[in-house]
């Protein structure tokens, strides 16, 4: 059974995460909300797209996603 692991707010994001989940080999599937018929219209509401584990990779997914969005909230603030 597959779990929302987390949110994704943009597609940076998005990439990063891929990146670290399939150097920790954890499968994953990331579904993006974007829709073009909308132009981002509810992007603000339920951010870019969500990650989704199997439930055994849960706990472990959550804790890599978080480090993911702290580190990357940091390096946004430090640009400006």
């Amino acid at each position: 059974m597959w779990v929302k692991a987390g949110v994704i707010e943009n597609r940076f994001e998005g990439d990063r995460i891929s990146q670290v989940l399939k150097e920790a080999e954890i499968p994953f599937i990331i579904r993006s909300f974007l829709d073009t018929a909308y132009d981002g219209l509810y992007l603000p509401q339920k951010g870019w797209g969500v990650v989704m584990v199997p439930k055994e990779f849960e706990t472990q997914a959550k804790t890599m996603i978080l480090e993911i969005k702290t580190t990357f909230k940091e390096e946004k603030d430090e640009i400006g």
